[in-house]
């Protein structure tokens, strides 16, 4: 069973029920101009892109694919453990704001026993990161901000979800790396779509 890491936001729209997707960097890109990249295909677990155009490539390159469809996967997010009232140490989550004061570990080093979502693959795709949706990115937990009623005069978007999103991105991105893997960047991303099974499923 592999992991993966989501931050405490991913975790919370996990838990509500509102995330779905998670997008993933390609790392490292294709070596190629971004001008003149383009996917030629998935297939295996591996993506393979192209330098030219389709039927006139001249240079390949090869991504392997982190998860496929029907992975399961263990979630690692910020946690620490401990007891209260002297009690049995248990495990606590950042995601759940308690009033438990501990020191938060960060999600990179929780251990596969301290897990507590459990999710399987539907579904692995490629694309550009600025080709995220409003479906896309509501899949991706982010809600945004309406305004107004769906047909009330003046209703609209205050907050387009694709832009949140688009914050979001941003926000787990090295400022040192903002020029290769920001959202301005565009760059390759896997889309990993998946949905939530209990422990006792994922364990067999």
């Amino acid at each position: 069973m592999k992991p993966m890491l989501m931050n405490t936001e991913m975790v919370k729209a996990i838990l509500a029920g509102r995330k779905t997707v998670t997008r993933r960097l390609i790392k490292p890109q294709p070596p190629f101009d971004n001008d003149s990249i383009y996917l030629r295909y998935v297939k295996d677990g591996i993506a393979r892109f192209g330098q030219g155009t389709p039927g006139n490539s001249c240079a390949l390159c090869d991504r392997k694919m982190p998860y496929q469809s029907g992975d399961v996967l263990y979630v690692r997010e910020t946690w620490c453990k401990g007891s209260l009232n002297g009690g049995v140490e248990q495990y606590f989550y950042r995601a759940d704001d308690n009033d438990f004061h501990c020191q938060w570990r960060p999600a990179i080093h929780m251990p596969k026993e301290a897990a507590r979502i459990f999710l399987r693959v539907t579904g692995v795709r490629v694309e550009r990161l600025q080709d995220i949706t409003l479906d896309d990115a509501i899949a991706e937990g982010c809600q945004g901000k309406f305004i107004g009623c769906g047909e009330c005069a003046g209703a609209g978007w205050e907050i387009l979800p694709e832009d949140e999103f688009a914050d979001l991105w941003d926000s787990t991105i090295k400022k040192s790396d903002f020029d290769k893997y920001g959202w301005d960047a565009n760059p390759w991303v896997f889309v990993i779509s998946f949905e939530r099974v209990l422990k006792d499923e994922a364990m067999q």
